[in-house]
Formats: structure tokens, sequence, C-alpha cells
């Protein structure tokens, strides 16, 4: 489904900085895997650069065989809105628009007709347990079910790899759980290939597998098994051993 071989990631300045080193990762169909490590390692530049935000310097990085760098402007947005979804720190929400205004929004940029925009919404809504909110503003919604908008708004056109950068991040313990459950939920319900960036170990334990990195070079993996409070252990061991500053890890929940 996604292959990142061997990239690297150096901007240009007064000073060059690599932010990433012969990176490689291999994420097959309906993987959740999560990448960590501390502030600077290079794990947001590895995400944007799999999101067609940013470019490898060298290496190649393939979505589903494809490499989205050799597409011109045009057909790079049709295929970030088509393939790609995205969930954000911040929610990113259009507070001028309903819930479902907001959820159907990937839609109305292709031309969808309305009552198949409609219908799509209410089923993921569904999942998502916000039926009830769908005709409120977003600013009169709560951080999780915000968060749950987002979500749907990153599912509702069924892309093929969800993005998910921090989406615990502005969230209390109570909501992380919910939101981090709907991610393995549509996961699991939907087969989305979901790839999250996060501080937060809670976050992280929900993950088959996470991929640390530390100072923009590959540093460990583990795997979740049958035992996610054991999984959630070895996250905080690893954590430890790679060190970086304390508010790095500061999110840890009981």
């Amino acid at each position: 489904m996604l292959q990142v071989k061997q990239a690297s990631k150096i901007y240009e300045g007064k000073v060059a900085y690599r932010a990433l080193t012969n990176i490689d990762l291999e994420i097959q169909k309906g993987e959740f895997v999560g990448v960590m490590g501390p502030s600077g390692s290079g794990k947001t530049t590895l995400l944007n650069l799999i999101a067609t935000i940013d470019q490898p310097t060298t290496g190649t990085i393939l979505i589903e065989g494809k490499n989205p760098y050799e597409l011109n402007r045009n057909q790079l947005a049709k295929f970030r809105r088509q393939s790609l979804g995205f969930v954000f720190q911040d929610f990113n929400l259009l507070h001028t628009l309903t819930v479902k205004e907001n959820i159907v929004l990937p839609l109305t940029l292709d031309g969808k007709r309305v009552k198949e925009m409609e219908a799509k919404a209410e089923a993921i809504a569904k999942i998502l347990g916000i039926s009830a909110i769908m005709n409120k503003r977003t600013y009169e919604i709560s951080g999780g079910q915000a968060q749950r908008v987002a979500i749907a708004r990153a599912m509702i056109h069924q892309p093929k790899l969800l993005l998910a950068d921090e989406p615990t991040g502005n969230l209390d313990s109570k909501a992380s759980k919910d939101v981090m459950g709907m991610l393995v939920k549509l996961n699991q319900q939907e087969r989305t290939t979901t790839l999250l960036v996060t501080h937060d170990p809670q976050a992280a334990s929900y993950a088959d597998r996470i991929i640390f990195i530390r100072d923009g070079q590959f540093y460990s993996e583990i795997h979740q098994g049958d035992n996610r409070k054991a999984f959630f252990q070895k996250i905080i061991d690893t954590l430890s051993f790679l060190g970086g500053d304390d508010h790095d890890f500061s999110s840890i929940r009981d």
C-alpha cells in the first residue's frame, strides 16, 4: 500500500538542515501504524512527505505502486482528494458551516450530487456517533465531537490512506480514548490503512505497530501482539531509551 524507500529530506538555507536520513517504511493495506519520536525527530517531516505536502530530497515514495510526485499539479490535487484523508490536531473545521456541511466538503469539490453526499454523510456520522449534531455549527460542539467531525470529513470519500497528525493533541483523556477507538473502528470496518503521528503513548497503543525515529533516522519498531497493556508499557520503555525533552511525552495517560 505504502512504500517509503531510502527517503531523505534536506532543507536548504544558510545552514542546510537534514530532517530525515534514508528512511525505509512499508505499510500493508489495512494496517494501523504509529510513528513516534522526540520533538525534532523528523516524524512530521515524514508524514508531510507521504502526504505529498513536501517532496523528498532523495529516495522514493510509492502509494499503491504509484509515485505521486510524478503527477502534475492538477493530477496531484485530485490524487490527494481521492486517495488521502487528513486528520489534524487543530481540527481545521470551517466555523461558518454546519457539521454536515464540513463533512461533505470534499465531495462538493468533486461535484457529487446532493443526495449522494447526504447519504454518505449520514452513514459515516452514524459510525462515528455524531448524527445528533449534524445541523450544529462547529463552535457549538465539544473538542471530542469536533475531532470526530474532522475524521468523518477525512473518511467520507473513502480514502486509501488516512494520515493523522497528533489527532488527540487538543483533547482530554476521555475524548482521546473515544477518538482513538473510532479510528480503530474505521480501520477495522473500512480496512482503511492508517498512519498516526503522535507524542501520546496512550494513543499510540491503539496501533498495530509503532515505528520510532530519532534525529531523522529509523530507531526501532515494536508490534502490539495480543496484549495492549504490555504494548503500552513497551512504548513507554522505548520512549525512555529514546530520550528527548520531558514535555515531549508529558501526555502519558492512565
